[in-house]
């Protein structure tokens, strides 16, 4: 699994640039991020490896930024082609997932799912991925 945390800064110039910088001296990797603001504040979501969260944690509230909070989110590979995404979402809500957040990682095509039924929505997929020996799935697409 992968974990996002959602970091609360000031929406101000510079404060991305100052999460960058405090995550990199850290050594911490950001395999993805959204960011989002409102009212005079920045939400941002980082997708880190599991074993780079207490790292993060500590370097961005010794830098003073806020962590409001840490979840494990699924984070699934998708062809880089009309529709994955449709397909993929009905396929979580047939399982009755509801999706609570959802972004796009850096490098390759994957979508980050935060929910809070993580368990039936890895069941969803990996069952999904389990039925290559049988009937075509969406994961079994002509290139």
């Amino acid at each position: 699994m992968s974990t996002d945390l959602a970091v609360i800064l000031n929406d101000r110039p510079g404060e991305l640039a100052r999460l960058g910088q405090v995550t990199g001296q850290a050594g911490v990797n950001i395999r993805g991020l959204a960011a989002f603001t409102g009212e005079g504040k920045g939400v941002v979501h980082l997708l880190l490896d599991d074993d780079a969260v207490a790292r993060c944690r500590q370097a961005l509230q010794g830098a003073g930024m806020g962590i409001a909070d840490e979840r494990q989110v699924l984070v699934v590979d998708i062809d880089d082609r009309p529709g994955t995404l449709g397909e993929l979402t009905r396929q979580l809500a047939e399982a009755n997932v509801n999706i609570d957040l959802a972004y796009t990682v850096f490098g390759g095509v994957k979508v980050v799912i935060a929910t809070d039924d993580l368990d039936n929505a890895v069941a969803a997929v990996d069952g999904t991925l389990s039925e290559r020996a049988g009937t075509a799935s969406i994961w079994d697409q002509p290139a």
